[in-house]
């Protein structure tokens, strides 16, 4: 198995797509972790971006996995494309007739939160229920086998996290909002997001400055224990030279 990790923090606009591998590393990943996931897997960090639009190739057999680190409580939006590869052009088409995407997403407790199987394109949503790194896994539904030729796919994916699809349309027609409070609610949005961003961080933080204060406590108790051995064993020789001496009638 190979694991690709990031290599620079530069986040991607939502507007900005642009190919996963400019960002990426490959190196040899030695965890067993996953040893039933038998292809690349992906590690991807928002760095507190709400929105993130990259692409990504594939084959039709290949699974691709995506590592996001998520706030509890926290709505995901995914949306996502599949272009084929055509061998007579040269080139991918605009989309993929007849194939599926499978989306898989999960924790690393094994929690299944999304299992779905969708169409050429479409948008998947889940909610995470604690913090840590969620696994979100796309697999095409292809039926042609890798060892006669599976064409590849590009595989175009946004990631928006805390971010709701607010029906400005809708809002309108109750009459209920108009454009200045629909920006005004996505911007509270985000601001509840950031803040949610930055307390994970902060619980984060609490956690590994406990780490830290346990560790120099048992590198201090151990030196601690370490002189007390030391002493006690030049007390033990001091005694067994005193006692050989006055038995050979040296002293």
């Amino acid at each position: 198995m190979l694991l690709l990790t990031e290599i620079n923090g530069q986040n991607c606009p939502m507007e900005d797509e642009r190919p996963l591998s400019s960002a990426l590393v490959i190196e040899p990943f030695q965890g067993e972790r996953y040893p039933e996931m038998p292809t690349l897997t992906f590690i991807f960090s928002l760095c507190f971006s709400l929105s993130t639009a990259f692409y990504f190739h594939a084959g039709e057999r290949e699974e691709k996995c995506i590592i996001e680190d998520i706030p509890s409580d926290t709505l995901v939006t995914g949306t996502f494309r599949i272009q084929q590869w055509d061998t007579r052009r040269h080139d991918f088409l605009e989309s993929a007739p007849g194939l599926g995407m499978f989306v898989t997403v999960t924790t690393y407790n094994d929690e299944v939160l999304l299992s779905k199987l969708y169409g050429p394109q479409g948008t998947f949503y889940f909610t995470s229920h604690s913090p840590g790194e969620h696994i979100i896994c796309l697999e095409s539904n292809s039926t042609r086998l890798v060892s006669f030729g599976g064409s590849k796919l590009r595989i175009h994916l946004e990631i928006r996290v805390g971010q709701h699809d607010l029906d400005a349309a809708a809002a309108q027609a109750k009459d209920k909002v108009n454009e200045v409070s629909f920006k005004l609610e996505r911007l509270i949005e985000q601001i509840e997001q950031i803040v949610k961003e930055q307390n994970y961080q902060r619980d984060r933080e609490e956690n590994f400055r406990m780490t830290s204060e346990d560790t120099n406590s048992n590198v201090l108790w151990w030196a601690f224990a370490q002189t007390l051995i030391f002493i006690a064993i030049g007390i033990f020789q001091m005694k067994h030279l005193k006692d050989f001496f006055i038995a050979k009638k040296l002293v």
